[in-house]
């Protein structure tokens, strides 16, 4: 991704036997690569693609050259997540 733009940060949560599962108080939390947070988003039905597959267009603050995304909520009182990687480019 570059400087600016824009991404479509996307999660799939499912259970351990593969079947797409839909947590409950589902949360977008962006985090600095020391673990910092940066910003914290509540996700509900529009950022819902299907069954388990959450979304979030996020334009990262110019200040960032890579940052951690993670999708976290609860399923069953249990807490479900992941977590990925973006590096920022210049060109």
């Amino acid at each position: 991704m570059l400087k600016g733009d824009t991404v479509r940060l996307q999660c799939h949560f499912k259970s351990f036997d593969g079947t797409s599962v839909s947590p409950n108080d589902v949360k977008l939390t962006i985090y600095k690569t020391d673990q910092t947070q940066v910003e914290q988003f509540i996700l509900d039905d529009t950022n819902k693609l299907d069954v388990g597959v959450y979304f979030y267009d996020y334009t990262p603050a110019s200040e960032l050259s890579e940052f951690i995304f993670e999708f976290a909520g609860m399923v069953n009182n249990h807490s479900i997540l992941a977590r990925d990687r973006v590096e920022i480019t210049f060109i």
